[in-house]
This record gives structure tokens, sequence and C-alpha cells, in this order.
């Protein structure tokens, strides 16, 4: 039997090349491998876009329109939307019960997120409770692993922690520890040498247009270095050449050999990967115009996908309430 993997993204706007790089392709792969519940988590989304949550419902529909644009087949994967499955946030109460408080205030994300995220009220019990909810997503599939990055992996332990504290108290073993699949994410920089992020508008999205392209690449910083072209570059430490890396590895040897020897520009360079970038989604959009356009289908895939995932968790939730009693 193929293993669980359970996996998501929160609907906060629009996906872009970092989410791509990152989660959508490794997906995509990981369809033909696992038995996959890929989740649309508006429940995380409200954590911190409480104060104004209006554009949830369109975001929900736009990023699976990217989803299945980019490959997620929903014959082959569980798409479903966390709200749609209240079974997430009974295991949550429970599992909320028996995590001890300091536990979630060593989290280092939740440290990062007070410290970094501007514009939002982060200090609430939802947000510091968060990584409890995450566990439950995880355990109510009885996933055996989740794919992370390295920064995500304080919270796969603490899942486990809980997963074997719900074992010790109730002397019951219902949940799988979830394993971690190491993702190599790569580290996509924003156009402005900032984090990739929606909150910055410093991303190339999947649903850009041509022209929107070739202005947020125009814009982008490059070698700090190198003041007139004919200075040799510094590939290494350049942005634009960070995502040739990733997304165009065939064409780096002779634009690295070009750039440092002075013979092509950051101006030339940054058009001829604004054109790869626009070739590169342009398939991805093709297919992402004919979903948005069929959005009662969009909402068909979701309504279908919710509907396994809550026959599933019903089932965990039935074993977790004869456990503890209730």
């Amino acid at each position: 039997m193929k293993k669980r993997i359970l996996s998501g993204m929160r609907p906060t706007g629009k996906l872009h090349l970092g989410h791509l790089a990152g989660a959508l392709k490794n997906w995509v792969e990981m369809q033909e491998k696992y038995d996959c519940f890929y989740m649309v988590a508006d429940y995380h989304a409200l954590m911190s876009e409480y104060a104004d949550p209006s554009a949830m419902k369109d975001n929900i529909i736009d990023n699976v329109a990217d989803y299945l644009a980019c490959g997620i087949d929903p014959d082959k994967s569980v798409i479903f939307v966390q709200s749609h499955v209240p079974e997430h946030l009974e295991l949550d109460m429970i599992l909320s019960a028996i995590t001890p408080l300091s536990w979630l205030e060593r989290c280092p994300t939740y440290k990062e997120q007070l410290r970094e995220v501007e514009g939002r009220d982060l200090a609430t019990y939802g947000f510091l409770g968060y990584p409890v909810l995450q566990a439950a997503d995880i355990l109510i599939y009885k996933a055996n692993a989740v794919p992370v990055g390295e920064d995500q992996l304080p919270h796969l332990e603490l899942t486990r922690e809980i997963a074997r504290k719900f074992h010790f108290l109730y002397k019951k073993e219902i949940f799988p520890e979830p394993e971690a699949i190491m993702t190599t994410t790569p580290r996509l920089l924003g156009v402005d040498n900032r984090k990739m992020s929606k909150s910055y508008g410093n991303a190339v999205n999947l649903s850009d247009s041509p022209e929107e392209i070739k202005k947020k690449i125009k814009s982008m910083i490059t070698d700090p270095q190198r003041i007139k072209k004919t200075d040799p570059g510094h590939p290494d430490i350049c942005n634009v050449y960070s995502y040739y890396k990733f997304f165009f590895p065939e064409k780096i040897g002779n634009l690295s050999d070009e750039c440092k020897a002075g013979n092509i520009g950051c101006v030339e360079d940054k058009t001829k990967l604004a054109d790869c970038v626009i070739e590169l989604l342009r398939p991805i959009q093709e297919k992402r115009n004919k979903f948005i356009k069929d959005r009662n289908g969009l909402e068909a895939v979701l309504a279908e996908g919710s509907k396994k995932a809550r026959e599933f968790a019903r089932g965990t939730l039935e074993e977790v309430k004869r456990a503890v009693g209730i």
C-alpha cells in the first residue's frame, strides 16, 4: 500500500514562482508515489487574515485553479478545503487539551512571525496554538509522512510529540508518527532580494501577464558589485542567476561564462529571463484560464475532495473519542 501524505497551502493571495518551486512541483511528483491529501488551509490563513477575510473564498478558487493547472489530478489526489472538514477542529480541541503551553511558546516560527510580520496583530490565542491545529491536520488522516523544508522540521517534531503524548495518556496507538520527506526548496528571493512573499508584493505570480512578468523581472536586483556591462559578473550572488539555476539549468553554463567575462549585461540577462519565465508559465496559464472560467467545476472538485477527506477524518475522530472516553 502507498504511504499517505498531507500537505497544504494558505489561501492568502495569488500563488507565485516560489510556490511552484517549493511545493507544487513536488506535489505533482508525489501523487504518483503516495496517497496524497492536499489541503487549502483556510483556517490557518484566518489566523493572520482575521481582520479582513473578505478575499478568502476567491483566493481558494484561484489557488485551486493553479493546483490543477500545475498538474495536481483530483483523480489521483484528494484536494479539499480545511474548513469543509470540521473534524479538524474537533481533533484540534482534544489535542490542545494535552499540549503543554511551553511546547508552543518555544516554536521558532511563532517567535519569528511575531518579530517579522508587520501590519497584523499575531499575539492571539489562535496563532499561538496553530501548531496544534497543524498537528490535527496531519494526524486526522494518519499521515505517514509530510513534505517539509528544513525550517519546518520543528513543527513536524511537535506533531510527533503530541501523538506520543496522546498514546501515552490513553494507552491506544491510533496515529502513525509522521516522517519528514525532505524537500529541496530553492532559495528563491523576490524581485527586491527579500523573502518572496505575497504580502511584500515582490513575487512573480503564476497568473501574471507577460507584460507584468517583464516589468517585475526588469526591476530585479542583480549583482551589486557590477557597475558597467563590461565589468566581470558574479552570478553566484545574483538573484537572476538563482532563477536560471532552478528553472532553466540547461541555460546556466553559457550564461554564467558570459556574465563572468562581461560579455552580457544585466538588462539583457533579465530580458532573456523574462522570456523564459513567460514560456514556462504559458502552458500553466492556458490550463488555468480554462479552470477559472468554470468556477462551478472547481467548486465540484473541492466538494468531492472534501467529501472524501471527511469520510476518512470521521473514522479517525471516532477512534480518538473512544480512546478519550467522550
